[in-house]
């Protein structure tokens, strides 16, 4: 094909792969069937034009080529090629799972990953749906060559987590973070070339992926043509670990990504202590719930039958890693747990950026405690923990996220603040600035470009930008009680009206006596007419 694969056309090709499978399985599945398949074309594509380029560079057969191909990228049997494949009329779905056994059994990288989505079960998957699907697949070479830039499969790829996180509505929140939040978030927390950039929660690895993005374009911000960052990751839910993984390999990009549950098993470890990190960045689930999954269990085994079960006490959480230092967060709320863990993951001079319901800036109680100790530290009783680590907090507008209406916001924290800001925090109302569509709001590039040069400014100069942007001093905070409420240190510069209370008591008189005068009109109506007994 002479021509070059532009991303307009494999988007759109990509796309129309879902409508092969709509009826067949539930939208927010397609994903992981869609994601196996694009990536088994671009592994055989790859597989084939490394063959041919040797043949043509070295004048060897085919099979000799390919057998140093094998030698070289891994064994890649026949069965699991994309002609023979293709070639199928049934049991297609069980030929793709051995094909992808095999990938994975070479590639150790790959582990678990391929076979994360099983194709071989007919009920959900037709051998008639599977064919439409590989001959659709078809269409297209996906090699380096047919591509305009090599890591283009993994824009594509990013469009279409998109466009299944809109179809899937709700569920798309639990592994994708709008584009334009995820650049924001990378750009006020700037990793540099050399780093190492961590996501707890990495969903299909769009921050990880943004990061080595950012970082590749800043001077010395690429090493052997690959961005000059070292990425980790983790994942609980494994269909979005094993899209994570697809998603960077696609990039061409490498991470370390890990499968369980941050909280409870962090697995980026360096033997007994937690792994730290120069960058740790991440967009946690809202508000998690019974996060602390040994105490959950505990208490269930220890309830009787036939009684009521009573909700495990929160202040038995022990954490062998020793993150909760500034307090352990209730029960119903994960959020300043997730905060916890990333803080105690970051180096001495590290920054770190995470994306949070607004609640935790003003809610009270333990997280109240928790609050307050990152802004003024802890006593002596409490471990004597360091404060004065928010460098920053960024208001975010509504109805941003798939999953929620609730507005969210940005702390950035800092383990080791400029002199300049030390005892200040930065806080921007960004809420009123977004584009609008019908299913949810946006940020646009002005909206970023806008927080992320007032977050530049303040952070450098101390800069001021009336009724959005203010640096704020841990005195003015603690007269506020460590309450963190935007809106107590930004004044969005609307006028509130002024209300006349005796004036609005006599307007509220009148329309209850005017309620009363057409309650009286109508009962007089349904009496004529017979539905209801005239008053004596």
């Amino acid at each position: 094909m002479a021509d070059k694969l532009s991303l307009e056309t494999l988007e759109s090709w990509l796309w129309e792969s879902a409508n092969i499978l709509r009826g067949s399985i539930d939208s927010s599945d397609f994903k992981n069937y869609i994601f196996g398949l694009l990536f088994l074309k671009r592994y055989n594509d790859v597989f084939d034009e490394r063959v041919t380029k040797l043949m043509k560079d070295e004048s060897l057969s085919y099979s000799n080529a390919q057998e140093e191909i094998e030698d070289k990228w891994g064994k890649f049997p026949i069965s699991a090629r994309w002609f023979d494949l293709i070639s199928r009329t049934e049991n297609i779905g069980e030929a793709l799972d051995k094909a992808f056994a095999t990938i994975e059994a070479n590639n150790p990288e790959l582990q678990h990953v391929l076979t994360a989505t099983q194709y071989g079960d007919k009920r959900v998957l037709a051998d008639a749906t599977l064919q439409r699907l590989l001959r659709h697949f078809n269409q297209y070479k996906l090699g380096n060559d047919d591509l305009y830039k090599a890591d283009m499969l993994g824009d594509a790829y990013e469009y279409l987590i998109k466009q299944f996180a809109d179809d899937a509505g709700k569920k798309g929140g639990e592994f994708y973070t709008p584009k334009a939040v995820v650049q924001l978030v990378v750009e006020l927390i700037d990793p540099q070339p050399g780093h190492s950039v961590y996501d707890p929660t990495c969903g299909s690895g769009g921050m990880l992926v943004e990061s080595a993005h950012h970082v590749s374009h800043l001077p010395n911000g690429t090493l052997m043509g690959k961005p000059n960052v070292l990425l980790f990751g983790q994942e609980k839910n494994l269909g979005t670990w094993a899209i994570a993984k697809l998603n960077l390999y696609l990039h061409n990009m490498h991470a370390a990504i890990e499968r369980g549950d941050t909280l409870v098993e962090p697995k980026h470890l360096d033997g007994d202590y937690l792994k730290t990190f120069d960058r740790v960045i991440a967009n946690p689930p809202f508000s998690a719930k019974s996060w602390w999954a040994p105490l959950e269990l505990s208490n269930e085994n220890e309830q009787d039958s036939g009684k009521k079960p009573k909700a495990p006490n929160y202040k038995q959480v022990s954490d062998p890693y020793g993150r909760l230092i500034y307090g352990i967060p209730p029960r119903s709320y994960a959020d300043l747990a997730f905060a916890q863990h990333m803080l105690a993951s970051l180096k001495a001079d590290g920054r770190m950026g995470i994306i949070l319901p607004h609640g935790v800036l003003f809610r009270s109680g333990e997280e109240g405690k928790i609050r307050e100790g990152l802004l003024f530290g802890t006593d002596a009783a409490s471990g004597n923990q360091p404060g004065d680590l928010i460098e920053a907090i960024v208001g975010l507008p509504p109805a941003l996220f798939y999953n929620t209406p609730i507005p969210a916001c940005v702390l950035i924290l800092n383990k080791q603040k400029p002199t300049a800001l030390k005892g200040k925090v930065i806080i921007i109302d960004a809420s009123a600035d977004f584009g609008n569509d019908k299913v949810q709001n946006s940020l646009r590039v002005e909206d970023v470009a806008r927080i992320v040069s007032s977050h530049k400014a303040a952070f450098e100069q101390q800069t001021e930008v009336e009724n959005y942007c203010r640096v704020v001093t841990l005195d003015e905070i603690r007269s506020n009680d460590g309450n963190l409420n935007i809106a107590r240190y930004i004044d969005n510069g609307e006028t509130e009206e002024t209300v006349d209370l005796v004036e609005t008591l006599a307007e509220l008189a009148a329309l209850v006596e005017e309620e009363e005068r057409i309650d009286r009109r109508l009962s007089g109506y349904l009496a004529e007419l017979g539905l209801l007994e005239a008053e004596a």
